[in-house]
């Protein structure tokens, strides 16, 4: 992989295995837009056919006989900055769209579909071609926050998955700064490093809900040597762990033994404990040291489904969560953020057009 497409290795915020979901298209007639984000890989059998035609793994609309276009509109299951975007065209060869967009925008609470079209889109993704059973991708620059995406096809024709690679940004408002996983992908947490990701994504150990499966987890290969294997998690921001939640569940024969956590400086947070397979294990941490990124060794290989750190944010990690989270948002959320926390129109201008600030604007969070 070359760094031009790193991003790639970024979480997809519009999975649907992180709560995304297709909230509209204009057409699907021969394959159902709830495909663009299924987080599976895609599939194709030759010669299955339904009453509308080949049945294909992923969004395909109707032949146009018109100057139109087909669109999707996709809610992120974690908001957040769209560093790129990957349009698979995977089976499509002679009826795959050869030119894409892509828009975004970022809305207070639920919209519904109609709402979403007077909402203010961004471009991420200008008019591009691309190529049929084939992995297209496109990277952003757009450094604000985003909630929703949507996918323009041009004229028409079908796409496998819609991709949306990007670094979660969490809503403070929602959450309870004193006590939350520090660790999770949703909150913004993020794996700096690991030793092995033989079979599955070490961003899966943070990712929400439990794991369904034993791959929704992440499990190195066998070690032949005398070391053991690690996993790195740059926190939400700086806080104070106080309880350590192991996740084994669906490692059976192919658990660790042992685990333990520490700082980056290598000082224990835990020391390393006994681990039994498909099992939640819970461990309360001592102490009142701020972290800011954590270390998970694994004794000596095997696989884990997921890793939790309960704790709360340092008064300054609470203000560096808040902070960032405002400063990305686009001008319009921003301002409407404000006026429903009871700025007026006139202050709520000036300080969206003041940003990046680097004090708390009254929110209420």
């Amino acid at each position: 992989m070359t760094d031009s497409t790193a991003w790639t290795r970024l979480p997809d915020l519009a999975s649907r295995r992180v709560g995304g979901s297709v909230v509209w298209a204009n057409d699907e007639l021969f394959a159902e837009r709830e495909n663009l984000i299924r987080a599976a890989e895609p599939v194709f059998q030759p010669s299955t056919f339904g009453h509308k035609g080949q049945i294909y793994d992923g969004w395909e609309t109707r032949r146009r006989r018109d100057a139109g276009v087909d669109q999707a509109v996709v809610r992120l299951g974690l908001p957040g900055v769209v560093r790129g975007v990957v349009v698979d065209t995977a089976f499509f060869t002679g009826n795959y769209p050869p030119f894409c967009s892509i828009e975004a925008c970022a809305v207070e609470g639920h919209p519904s579909p109609e709402e979403l079209v007077g909402a203010e889109w961004a471009e991420l993704v200008p008019r591009s071609p691309l190529a049929g059973d084939t992995k297209n991708p496109f990277a952003v620059t757009d450094p604000r926050r985003f909630t929703h995406v949507r996918l323009t096809i041009q004229p028409d024709g079908g796409v496998a998955r819609l991709r949306v690679h990007g670094e979660p940004v969490a809503d403070p408002r929602f959450l309870d700064l004193a006590s939350l996983d520090l660790a999770a992908l949703e909150n913004g947490a993020t794996i700096s490093d690991c030793s092995n990701m033989f079979y599955s994504s070490p961003a899966n150990l943070i990712s929400p809900g439990l794991a369904a499966v034993m791959g929704e987890g992440w499990e190195t290969a066998r070690r032949r040597d005398d070391g053991n294997d690690w996993v790195s998690v740059r926190l939400a921001g700086p806080g104070v762990v106080r309880l350590a939640e192991l996740d084994t569940s669906h490692f059976k024969g192919n658990a660790p033994g042992w685990a333990s956590l520490s700082d980056v400086s290598g000082a224990p947070l835990l020391d390393r404990v006994r681990l039994q397979p498909d099992t939640r294990h819970r461990f309360l941490v001592a102490g009142s040291r701020e972290v800011s990124e954590v270390r998970l060794d694994i004794y000596p290989d095997g696989g884990m489904a997921r890793l939790r750190l309960r704790g709360a944010l340092t008064p300054a990690g609470r203000a560096a969560f808040v902070l960032r989270w405002f400063n990305l948002l686009p001008a319009t959320q921003a301002h409407a953020v404000l006026r429903t926390a009871g700025v007026s129109d006139v202050d709520a201008r000036a300080l969206v057009g003041s940003r990046p600030v680097d004090s708390l604007p009254p929110f209420g969070v």
